[in-house]
């Protein structure tokens, strides 16, 4: 089947509201360059970083939470470090969740994977690349899945093998991949683990993930959303006011910050881990220098991903040990609707987007 000259996108145009979210049906098809594949995109999902990086959260300007400008954009945000890594130029397709089918391959790519469904790794070493930290992530460094084509090195295009739909899939990768990190981080095996911001995307793999290890999990959530959590896995959950245990847990797996933080190093045991990927409440917080060392506590920051981890995970989805949570989609051009649904907050897991196919 010949392939389009043009595609409908959502580009991103700028840091700012939800008015730089632009619909197009006039966009270039992207050609795969050497060592890449071109995508056909049959679903994506939203992420925090999408809107993050779209109001310029990650710039140093801002000290506030991730929703008190989620659709207006923040004053002040200066582009040089808009993004979550740096500067990002535009215009860019977002879109860091990709489950589609490969229709293309550059030159140097085995054409027999042409037709092979595959999920996209969402964040990895470019390369050739000689800075040893330096990182690509789908849908900011380059072009994402809010469009109906993607290009992406063939490495990093999993073959899966699910007979779960492109939605579910697409509710995997960046939630899924970001939680699994954070848990290798802490090595968590069969211990005491307290998950914050438990109802979102990743919180919400946390706690199946820390699961499929063995741990004890207890999910910090609204009360609404305590059962489902309980279904998912959860052995107990403790609703956003309650008082967090004191020395109760072996690991912390935070999502929120914010002002509340100190309370959970003071919820470790001695020698306890705490590991953070997002700042939801907010990203500056006060330590106590003393909690620290006289606890013995190991404090992690994760972003950067072993490529493992994302292979690990497809193996999980094949084997069934993980089950998606989409709470509902939208089509790709209601892609700002769909934002709006997300900054909500009211849903439990992914918001999915259907892509046209």
């Amino acid at each position: 089947m010949p392939r389009p000259d043009t595609m409908q996108a959502v580009l991103l145009t700028g840091h700012g509201g939800l008015d730089r979210l632009e619909w197009r049906d006039d966009v270039a098809v992207p050609v795969p360059e050497e060592g890449e594949v071109l995508i056909r995109v049959g679903a994506s999902a939203v992420n925090n970083t999408d809107v993050n990086t779209r109001t310029g959260w990650y710039s140093k300007a801002v000290r506030g939470d991730t929703e008190s400008a989620a659709t207006t954009g923040y004053d002040g945000v200066s582009d040089a470090d808009g993004a979550w890594s740096g500067a990002l130029s535009f215009p860019r397709i977002q879109g860091a969740d990709c489950c589609g089918e490969i229709v293309a391959a550059g030159c140097g790519v085995d054409t027999r994977r042409i037709g092979q469904r595959v999920l996209v790794r969402p964040m990895y070493h470019p390369t050739g690349a000689e800075d040893p930290h330096a990182l690509v992530t789908f849908g900011s460094e380059r072009n994402g899945a809010f469009a109906e084509f993607s290009t992406v090195e063939a490495e990093h295009a999993i073959r899966v093998d699910s007979a779960l739909s492109d939605l579910e899939l697409a509710s995997f990768p960046c939630a899924f991949s970001t939680a699994e990190g954070m848990i290798q981080r802490a090595a968590l095996g069969a211990e005491r683990v307290l998950i914050t911001g438990a109802s979102g995307g990743v919180g919400s793999a946390a706690v199946q993930l820390s699961k499929r290890r063995g741990a004890h999990v207890t999910a910090v959530t609204s009360a609404s959303k305590q059962a489902e959590l309980m279904r998912l896995g959860a052995d107990t959950t403790l609703s956003r006011e309650d008082a967090v245990p004191m020395d109760g847990f072996d690991v912390v797996l935070d999502l929120v910050g914010g002002p509340r933080w100190p309370e959970l190093l003071e919820a470790l045991a001695i020698g306890g881990r705490y590991v953070t990927s997002g700042a939801i409440a907010g990203p500056i917080v006060e330590l106590d220098l003393r909690t620290l060392y006289l606890r013995d506590l190991t404090l992690i920051g994760s972003t950067r991903q072993d490529p493992r981890v994302f292979t690990d995970l497809v193996r999980y989805i094949e084997a069934g040990e993980i089950r998606p949570v989409v709470a509902e989609s939208f089509p790709l051009r209601d892609l700002r609707a769909a934002q709006e649904a997300f900054l909500e907050k009211s849903h439990m897991g992914k918001i999915g987007i259907d892509v046209p196919g």
